[in-house]
């Protein structure tokens, strides 16, 4: 079998997994161009799911999702749309087929012309222009002296050409040197293309059944430090591995909630945010600690982190230490962040950069070059860079221009890289470049899992990942094997509150196991949020067991996909409406109405969805969570007129309407509220029955929630009826929706987080 060979204006080259266009190379994973190559070899027919999976993966068991990831990918590389179809066809319960005409190239010790140059081969390049200009001048000048001696002579047989004289050679070179000389200047004044990455291997650094994440490296390079989060305690400590031994150790005493974390230019500090645990903490704001560890003192025991500044009124994170004394990070007040820049030493902080009609995102800091690159968003809506010195002198804010391949309201978190005035950045499973004068440029990189925070080694030959792995499942949980126990009603003080929750292991409290609710749909990637369809049998939910995440429905029998986003697609909420006929879903901060035959209808709101929480589709009004200059607002949205209502400027965790109209949320420190004849009224009943991830749902004026023990309760609004009806599995996730039937919700099979280092090929 021929090793090259392409189709429509792409060169294929097996042996090296590239496909080319226009001289710009992309990496495909070996398996994906095998599925392209099998379907070239038979262009034009429908080739079966199970003749795909025998030929290209041989003797290994795979499932269809496998080769759906295959088909995305290649799709993503060739430009195809999932729509038209122009290269790759799927066929309905059938099979694909490849629909572009096939050359096939057999030379390979002489390979044909890219991709660029077969579609036009007699396109020059510039210095080739420059020469055939300097080609065609010669020829037309002998052209014109063989015409004049003809004329002079028409009976001259001689096959000696008249030679110019050098009067006529000199203007030539004159002319020569005059275009090599603007091609020179035409190279060095037009603005040069930026230097590109190029990995190599791929390696995992951790592989336990935690989840590791928030990786650097020590200044040295000698270690990597990164986060174990414990499903057991849900709490993290910071660990540091060896790479040289590969040995790990821990670093912190105790399980906490910590933040990210940054070394200090001698590697003997580290710094890092720990959210809670203060002394005397605000009622309505939870608190926030910078705390510094003596590094190498740790790796010889754990060590308790000291304490150096404590913040009760005001959020704070992305501490980095500077090259000195003094710690930059952000800080939040009234909804603003500021860069500020703490000085250990003095004990004061000093703002360094804020805006005023904006918000500022994200930054990283270069030791090398002494230079923050702040991410921020101004009043026009656009996202922007700025290069600041750390005494906050602004060198240079640019706009940063989004390729087709992000999302318009995607937030970007760039760190410095080793090319010059340049960061990276991550968007899931792709990798791009971000030039101080805001150019985006991708990186062509097979990922087919999504990989964030990429930060470089101190040498610049290596860079830190985190790859992850998530799988969930969604299952029915029938109402009928509930035996509801009224333990707390008619508005508990704290102390039956508390009787309510010792209750659990006592015989009034039911232990539901797996064997009490059924998988509705499974596959080796994650399921969630899965929504009733009103007066219907159907089921939607959101996968993404075809590489992206998309939106699906069930019958119970069959699945179908319904939506066809880009890569790097992520899905925050979504809802039926009353007819059930069509869905609402949050796509990358826009909101689209998706018809059950797939049609779409986009929402051109002012600003970005940060969540989706219900929608009212009979007066076409949703409840959402949207960023205002980058500021959470809680609102409602008129989606007929494009108009938004303020509720709150309260942080939302989560937010419903009941059937009789009651608006309940619950903020971001767990307590539950609803709408009072002057103010929100929290609901006292429900006062420490918040879950970490807290999600809940409403049927019949009743609330539905768990809570931190694991326990399934119910809050009847008409009644202020409180009741622990069971305890769940520790794998269960989220409650996603209720009838008068079942319930429904999300468990976790797997959840992986795991440190990778990608070598740059040099």
């Amino acid at each position: 079998m021929a090793e090259q060979y392409s189709i429509g204006g792409f060169f294929i080259d097996l042996s090296r997994n590239q496909i080319t266009q226009n001289n710009q190379s992309q990496i495909i994973a070996p398996k994906a161009l095998a599925v392209l190559t099998y379907l070239a070899e038979n262009q034009g027919k429908v080739v079966s799911h199970d003749a795909l999976l025998e030929n290209v993966w041989q003797g290994t068991v795979v499932s269809p999702n496998t080769l759906q990831r295959s088909i995305a990918q290649l799709r993503k590389a060739l430009g195809d749309d999932g729509k038209v179809q122009v290269y790759i066809k799927t066929h309905a319960k059938q099979g694909y087929s490849l629909e572009c005409d096939v050359r096939w190239h057999d030379n390979i010790e002489s390979p044909p012309l890219n991709a660029a140059q077969e579609n036009i081969v007699d396109t020059p390049t510039m210095s080739e222009t420059n020469a055939l200009a300097m080609s065609e001048d010669n020829t037309q000048s002998k052209a014109q002296h063989h015409s004049h001696d003809k004329d002079q002579s028409k009976s001259a047989t001689t096959t000696d050409n008249a030679k110019p004289s050098k009067l006529t050679v000199m203007p030539l070179f004159t002319l020569f040197g005059i275009i090599i000389l603007a091609y020179i200047g035409y190279q060095y004044l037009m603005p040069q293309p930026p230097s590109k990455l190029s990995f190599g291997e791929l390696r995992l650094l951790t592989t336990t059944d935690n989840k590791e994440f928030a990786s650097i490296y020590s200044p040295d390079g000698q270690y990597v430090v990164f986060h174990r989060y414990s499903a057991v305690f849900c709490r993290n400590n910071i660990w540091a591995k060896n790479t040289k031994t590969q040995q790990e150790t821990q670093l912190t005493k105790d399980f906490d909630s910590y933040g990210s974390h940054s070394f200090s230019t001698d590697g003997n500090q580290l710094v890092f945010i720990q959210t809670g645990g203060c002394s005397k903490p605000e009622p309505d704001n939870q608190c926030y600690k910078l705390m510094s560890l003596d590094f190498h003192k740790a790796l010889q025991a754990p060590q308790s982190a000291k304490v150096l500044v404590e913040c009760k009124n005001s959020e704070i994170k992305f501490p980095k230490w500077l090259n000195n004394d003094d710690i930059a990070l952000f800080q939040k007040l009234s909804n603003r962040w500021k860069l500020t820049r703490y000085s250990v030493s003095a004990n004061k902080t000093t703002d360094i950069y804020e805006i005023d009609e904006g918000n500022l995102i994200y930054y990283d800091y270069s030791p090398e070059d002494e230079l923050l690159a702040v991410i921020s968003s101004h009043k026009d809506g656009q996202y922007y860079i700025e290069i600041l010195k750390p005494d906050g002198r602004l060198i240079s804010s640019n706009r940063i221009e989004y390729p087709k391949e992000i999302a318009k309201f995607k937030r970007i978190y760039p760190n410095f890289s080793p090319l010059k005035e340049q960061l990276i950045f991550s968007t899931g499973r792709q990798l791009f470049t971000l030039s101080f004068d805001g150019q985006v440029t991708n990186i062509s990189l097979p990922l087919d899992q999504s990989m964030g925070q990429p930060q470089f080694h101190p040498d610049g030959k290596r860079m830190l990942v985190i790859k992850g792995h998530y799988d969930s499942d969604i299952v029915s949980l029938p109402l009928s094997q509930l035996t509801s126990s009224p333990l707390v009603s008619s508005q508990p003080n704290t102390a039956q509150i508390e009787n309510a929750q010792i209750v659990q292991s006592s015989a009034q409290t039911q232990s539901l196991t797996s064997s009490d609710y059924s998988v509705i749909e499974r596959s080796t990637y994650g399921e969630d949020s899965a929504k009733l369809q009103p007066n219907g049998e159907l089921i939607a939910y959101q996968s993404d067991r075809s590489g992206e995440e998309q939106l699906w429905i069930t019958d119970g029998k069959s699945s179908q996909q319904l939506t066809d986003f880009p890569m790097d697609t992520y899905i925050y909420g979504m809802d039926w409406a009353a007819d059930g006929q069509s869905l609402l879903v949050n796509a990358n901060d826009v909101l689209i109405q998706v018809s059950l035959d797939s049609t779409q209808t986009i929402f051109p709101l002012e600003y970005p969805v940060f969540q989706l929480f219900q929608w009212d589709s009979k007066n076409n009004r949703a409840v959402v969570l949207i960023r205002i200059q980058e500021v959470l607002t809680f609102a409602e949205l008129n989606l007929t007129h494009l108009e938004t209502r303020t509720i709150n400027d309260k942080d939302i965790n989560w937010a419903l309407k009941s059937e009789n109209g009651q608006l309940v949320y619950a903020d971001k420190m767990g307590r539950f509220w609803r709408p009072g004849p002057v103010e929100d009224q929290r609901i006292e009943a429900l006062d420490g029955q918040e879950a970490e991830k807290q999600r809940f749902v409403i049927n019949d004026n009743v609330i539905y929630g768990i809570n931190k023990q694991n326990q399934l309760w119910s809050y009847g609004l008409n009644e202020d009826k409180f009741d622990i009806l069971a305890d769940l599995p520790s794998n269960v996730d989220y409650l996603t929706d209720i009838d008068n039937s079942q319930l429904l919700m999300s468990i976790r099979v797997s959840a992986r987080k795991d440190v990778a280092e990608l070598t740059i090929k040099q």
